[in-house]
């Protein structure tokens, strides 16, 4: 366009090949993974609308020893916890404006606020009844990398969460189905959580903050990493908790590379009104995996995850989907492979 100025899109899509889905659909329907347009300066940065990736979203994945796929214990533990740092549908926003900074000698940061555009039950927008923040995200993230190092830290927020209808693979979701799912909760616990009912959605208007801080080293014989992070949920949920993970990556061979993941996510939801414990167990996971690649544009990888979870806590596992390989008070393997083609 000029002055260095270039304009810049992405539309982005899944493929669902279990089934009989086209280009941008699944079982689960539409499948938009990024969908913008914007401006590009070298010198003045990107500002960028559309539905994009919060700044969790590329973080957790540069600290990750998988590069954060559905399988790594990082991403599938904080994507059915509900979190929004998680390299996974949560950190995709939609109605979001963004600004990336450039480069500065290694350091670059990225801010983003997405508009909730809640209604009101006649489906008005301008009335007492709603505000503009409600149901609204915003976050910042900060990157530095140099040589071998590379370090992350970020801050998001869900404004004034409203309730809607619960849904993981639904970008409007304030809670969690895997975490509010009637069967995470014996029959002489489904009672209500701080006046919360199990399988409902009740939040109170209020913020879930998050934030993260993670980081990676490459000693050439093998790649190290680790990441923290918490989640503050300051409604009636209460669905507090804290992810810790650390990685590695040992190449072997001339194209090859060994794995190695393990994370814990620690829940701290407290007591409800009759004392009871709730979601304060933990779930932890493994990983080992293999990378090999056979051309510039293909790798084959098979990967073996271990999870375990606690009484209380939830039934995570590595399929995300439905129905959850993962069960509450007990452990899972599983065991994937597969083929990696770029085009």
């Amino acid at each position: 366009m000029g002055n260095g100025l270039k304009a810049v899109f992405t539309l982005e899509y899944a493929l669902d090949i279990d089934g009989n889905f086209g280009l941008g659909a699944s079982s689960n329907g539409l499948a938009a993974r990024q969908q913008f347009v914007g401006l590009s300066s070298e010198t003045f940065g990107t500002v960028a609308i559309g539905r994009q990736y919060a700044p969790g979203y590329v973080a957790s994945g540069n600290n990750d020893a998988f590069r954060g796929p559905t399988f790594a214990p990082q991403s599938f533990l904080t994507a059915e916890a509900g979190n929004t740092i998680t390299p996974n549908n949560n950190a995709r926003w939609n109605n979001a404006i963004t600004y990336t900074s450039p480069n500065w000698g290694g350091f670059t940061g990225k801010a983003i606020y997405a508009f909730g555009e809640r209604s009101a039950g006649d489906g008005s927008y301008n009335n007492k009844l709603t505000s503009v923040s409600d149901n609204g995200r915003y976050g910042i993230g900060f990157n530095f990398t140099s040589g071998p190092v590379n370090a992350d830290l970020l801050y998001q927020v869900r404004q004034d969460v409203q309730a809607t209808t619960i849904s993981l693979a639904g970008n409007n979701s304030t809670l969690p189905a895997a975490v509010y799912a009637a069967s995470n909760f014996p029959v002489n616990e489904r009672v209500a959580l701080n006046g919360v009912l199990p399988g409902r959605s009740n939040p109170n208007g209020k913020d879930i903050n998050e934030w993260y801080v993670g980081g990676s080293y490459d000693l050439q014989v093998v790649r190290l990493m680790a990441s923290y992070q918490g989640q503050n949920d300051k409604n009636a949920a209460n669905l507090d908790n804290q992810t810790w993970s650390v990685g590695a990556v040992i190449p072997v061979m001339a194209s090859s590379n060994i794995h190695l993941s393990y994370a814990q996510l620690m829940w701290d939801q407290g007591r409800n009104t009759l004392g009871q414990s709730l979601l304060n167990g933990n779930s932890d996971a493994a990983a080992i995996g293999w990378t090999t690649q056979t051309s510039k544009r293909t790798t084959l990888y098979a990967t073996y995850v271990w999870t375990n979870n606690d009484r209380n806590s939830i039934a995570a596992g590595p399929n995300g989907g439905a129905p959850l390989t993962g069960a509450r008070d007990e452990q899972n393997q599983t065991f994937i492979a597969g083929v990696n083609h770029t085009f």
